[in-house]
């Protein structure tokens, strides 16, 4: 028995034993189990194959473990833990290493991973609440969680303590849920990113595999055709981010590399002329599955200028922008803001 057998206990006792410990150099991390789904589970008249948030190198997880909370760092690792204020001020590099120092098969959260849970919540009728308003919810005022860390400059909270808001703030409304994925900090995501508005992924869950880099000239990266096929960066015809009469727009092309941020709400993205939207790209939250449809006005956005990372959910500020399909590819990696932070995840390599 270990120096942490009660906090063990607690985490499988308040979470009906669906939520697991696991160690990282000694010290506990807590994490939710999610067990695979297909497509259609999630995507009405999708097809029956997994979804790749499940699938690594080609191999489907029975199930991945998500970090219950968003992180902190301890000797250069990541640890999901209750009641703390969640790292910011890291860059996608910084947090995608702090996650890979924690063993074989940590990840930062795969984008695919993030895309199959936001489906999830709101398949479920389960779309989270959270911190996207200074320590509350912009519709449910009445929902706040425990302020913690710097406030702004009128005194506002900014972050609050993990975990710490009502049972909707967690993804299935549930306290053993993922908890935070509103607001709070927005997460930088692993395998999504823009090239001038090229949309480039690394095909699906593979981040998990330690021997993947996720560098800017890895050759891991990879373009989505029209047909949904994988297909080498630079590919014409590939898939692209195109902003057209104020919309985000699914496009083959970007028309304008300006160094801009274009954003709308995802239920309102459009579809270029002549273009059918492949089910990869519906079950990546690229683009709406429902065109039109209710998706809690959270919004997508890019940066069509050079290399963008993914960072998602939204933070404490971004009112009702930020939720589960607030997506935005607007960042370099190098950058490094007190609203941004991450989660890790973690799959079984050898099973």
């Amino acid at each position: 028995m270990g120096n942490y057998d009660d906090f063990e206990l607690a985490v499988a006792t308040m979470s009906g034993g669906k939520n697991v410990v696991k160690y990282i150099n000694g010290l506990p991390s807590v994490m939710v189990p999610v067990p695979k789904f297909k497509i259609s589970d999630v995507i009405s008249g999708a097809s029956e194959n997994t979804h790749p948030g499940f699938i690594v190198n080609g191999v489907e997880k029975d199930v991945v473990y998500v970090s219950k909370f968003q992180n902190i760092v301890v000797n250069d690792r990541a640890y999901s833990l209750p009641g703390r204020n969640p790292r910011a001020n890291v860059s996608f590099d910084q947090a995608a290493q702090y996650c890979r120092n924690n063993g074989k098969g940590w990840s930062l959260m795969p984008y695919s991973l993030w895309a199959a849970i936001a489906l999830w919540c709101r398949k479920n009728g389960t779309m989270p609440h959270g911190n996207n308003n200074y320590g509350q919810d912009i519709s449910y005022p009445q929902e706040k969680g425990i302020p913690i860390g710097d406030k702004t400059a009128d005194g506002k909270p900014q972050h609050v303590a993990t975990g710490s808001g009502p049972a909707t703030w967690y993804h299935n409304w549930m306290p053993d849920g993922i908890a935070d994925l509103n607001g709070n900090v927005s997460e930088w995501c692993a395998g999504l990113r823009s090239v001038n508005g090229e949309l480039q992924i690394i095909p699906y869950a593979n981040v998990f595999d330690p021997d993947v880099s996720l560098a800017s000239a890895s050759t891991s990266w990879k373009g989505i055709a029209a047909d949904g096929s994988l297909v080498d960066p630079g590919t014409s015809g590939d898939l692209h981010y195109d902003f057209v009469a104020g919309k985000v727009q699914l496009s083959t092309k970007t028309a304008s590399t300006a160094d801009v941020w274009n954003s709308c709400p995802y239920e309102q993205m459009t579809l270029a002329s002549g273009l059918t939207a492949p089910e990869i790209a519906k079950a990546l939250i690229l683009y709406p599955d429902e065109p039109g449809k209710d998706y809690g006005s959270d919004y997508h956005g890019y940066n069509p200028n050079g290399e963008r990372m993914s960072h998602c959910g939204g933070h404490f500020g971004n009112t009702g922008t930020a939720g589960v399909f607030y997506v935005n590819v607007s960042y370099p990696r190098g950058n490094s803001d007190f609203h941004i932070g991450f989660r890790p995840a973690f799959a079984d390599l050898d099973s």
